[in-house]
């Protein structure tokens, strides 16, 4: 067992409101339960949700930390009782429902993978919640097919980016909407096949054209107007996948006959809330469908810039000005 302090350096909301409320403090190491482990964290994902919890409009699921961060990497330095999966010394990245913006963080057992070799913990660090997100949200909720096209909005993004290279991986056609030609190159070159600038043109008529009909599968984190666009853009028997509001408002005007008309599923998730069974579900898909592709490199993150824990301020300055193409992750 390695000789652990009492006390670790985090990063804490001291109320809610901009990126310089977020201020480093000293607090005791948590101790794991049942089930869970104790991680040495290495590097902390840093997520829109953060963003959310630190301005105060998306708190943390009763009993978890009431820190920030939802996805870590690190080295497992101690077990709860019942905890088998891992043990003292491994090299583990997980989900957590909070707690990541710290020295230490506890995670479940069951919700934590192995890093695999082609990885560096940074990455590793900047990968769990995505790809749960995308593996989710875009295979098990929006039942991508290979052979099918998917319209990913906010294609420069973690989640873009993730979602892009699994969709490829599973014989997928990609577009995605972007703000920039350097996004839109980014996204061609981890393998879209087409980027649609949204500042310049309809994401709806050039869907349309490419796909001369609709597209099967739109994953939408924008919302808003975005939503009745959605309707327009899909394909008959088309499905369409909300994972957040970017827009600011979860209130839209839609045109629903074009649900009836063109028989469309609209669904949506949150993986926060859910239950620890759930996740670890999710996990035990994602090692045996998507681990081997981490595993020969051929999807990786796309890692944008890594800042100190302690300048945790200037990770959320940098995702806010959206200018961010792939992952922000701190290095504990």
């Amino acid at each position: 067992m390695p000789t652990l302090p009492a006390q670790m350096t985090v990063v804490a909301i001291s109320r809610p409101g901009g990126p310089e409320v977020l201020v480093p403090e000293t607090r005791a190491l948590p101790v794991p339960g049942p089930g869970e482990i104790l991680v040495k964290v290495q590097a902390a994902g840093v997520n829109r949700p953060d963003v959310a919890q630190r301005s105060g409009v998306y708190p943390p699921p009763p009993g978890a930390s009431d820190l920030p961060g939802l996805e870590i990497s690190g080295e497992v330095v101690a077990l709860g009782e019942g905890a088998t999966r891992h043990k003292i010394g491994d090299k583990v990245m997980s989900l957590v429902a909070g707690g990541g913006y710290a020295q230490y963080c506890i995670a479940q057992d069951a919700q934590a993978m192995t890093v695999p070799p082609s990885l560096t913990m940074q990455e590793a660090g900047a990968l769990p919640e995505t790809l749960m997100t995308v593996w989710h949200n875009v295979f098990e909720r929006g039942g991508l097919k290979p052979g099918e096209t998917i319209l990913i909005h906010g294609g420069s993004s973690g989640i873009g980016t993730m979602a892009i290279q699994l969709a490829k991986a599973f014989g997928a056609k990609v577009i995605v909407t972007v703000g920039s030609k350097d996004k839109a190159d980014a996204c061609l070159k981890l393998g879209a096949d087409h980027a649609v600038n949204y500042k310049s043109e309809d994401f709806v008529d050039a869907a349309k054209k490419i796909t001369g009909g609709g597209v099967n599968l739109i994953l939408d984190m924008v919302g808003g107007d975005y939503i009745d666009r959605n309707y327009e853009a899909a394909a008959v028997e088309g499905r369409i996948v909300q994972i957040a509001f970017l827009s600011g408002t979860p209130k839209a005007t839609a045109n629903f006959s074009k649900l009836m008309i063109k028989r469309l599923t609209h669904t949506g998730s949150t993986l926060r809330p859910r239950s620890n069974a759930d996740k670890a579900a999710m996990v035990a898909a994602i090692e045996e469908k998507v681990m081997p592709l981490l595993r020969e490199g051929r999807i990786k993150p796309l890692m944008d810039s890594t800042f100190p824990l302690e300048k945790a301020t200037d990770a959320h300055r940098r995702m806010e000005t959206s200018e961010h193409i792939g992952k922000i992750v701190l290095s504990v």
